[in-house]
């Protein structure tokens, strides 16, 4: 792709190969109170979202299974597979960002969880893994923060082995009458200024209002997994659809 590509970061355009770094400096800012504000954000419905994405991928509690979990620095989503699963589960957790990551290794100590954990500093466009890692891939509400989400995919599939599952957790298109509106009064004008007061900065929050509006909706999304390989592509809205949890399968 040409070095002059243009991209969107929120509701800005940028050159394609500067997002990430304005994406990392997101997250360095935010890395300490990002699951603290993911309760404020969603009303604590992000853990009820979580948790059926994890009931969706069913880790097995009986054989063993390597799961790849990407942009989940802090951890919220390992833990609850590691949790599901059995004494023969183990995550990988991957993010490009170190700040996320550090936050994440110490909640695995804190828990006891570090024997079935490992925490990778890594670009989702480039996966540092052979081919046939992994049984399970997931990434939640990351995958609109990265820059060349066809890479990303591309991956994502090259590192399943055959018979595993890509799912994505990400913010969707609310499509309910009434409550589009509050939605958008909400997260424009509650959620940068709640960010600002928890962590002394309401931009990161702004941008990730704004990265919302600006990922595909869920039919062009699912043709893109399509396009990356992936087979028995579906998706499930929740919540109004504020949320969709996207499936695929390495067959």
């Amino acid at each position: 792709m040409p070095a002059s590509a243009e991209t969107h970061f929120g509701f800005s355009t940028v050159k394609l190969e500067e997002k990430q770094t304005l994406v990392d400096d997101v997250f360095h800012k935010v890395a300490g109170r990002y699951d603290l504000m993911n309760d404020l954000m969603s009303v604590g419905l992000h853990r009820l979202w979580k948790d059926d994405l994890v009931t969706m991928l069913n880790p097995p509690r009986q054989r063993p299974f390597r799961h790849l979990d990407v942009a989940g620095g802090t951890g919220d989503v390992a833990f609850r597979i590691v949790k599901a699963g059995g004494p023969q589960t183990h995550v990988t957790v991957l993010d490009i960002n170190g700040s996320m990551l550090e936050v994440g290794r110490q909640r695995g100590e804190e828990r006891g969880l570090s024997g079935q954990l490992d925490f990778v500093e890594a670009n989702a466009e480039e996966l540092p893994f052979e081919n046939s890692s992994f049984d399970g891939y997931s990434i939640a509400f990351g995958i609109r923060n990265v820059p060349r989400i066809d890479k990303a995919l591309a991956e994502a599939y090259r590192v399943l082995r055959r018979g595993g599952r890509f799912l994505c957790l990400e913010f969707s298109t609310v499509d309910m009458p009434g409550l589009d509106k509050i939605y958008d009064l909400y997260s424009f004008n509650v959620i940068p200024p709640v960010g600002r007061m928890v962590t002394g900065d309401a931009e990161p929050y702004r941008y990730l209002v704004e990265s919302i509006r600006k990922f595909p909706k869920p039919a062009a999304f699912s043709a893109m997994i399509r396009e990356a390989g992936f087979s028995q592509v579906s998706h499930r809205s929740l919540t109004g659809n504020i949320v969709a949890i996207h499936s695929g399968w390495k067959l």
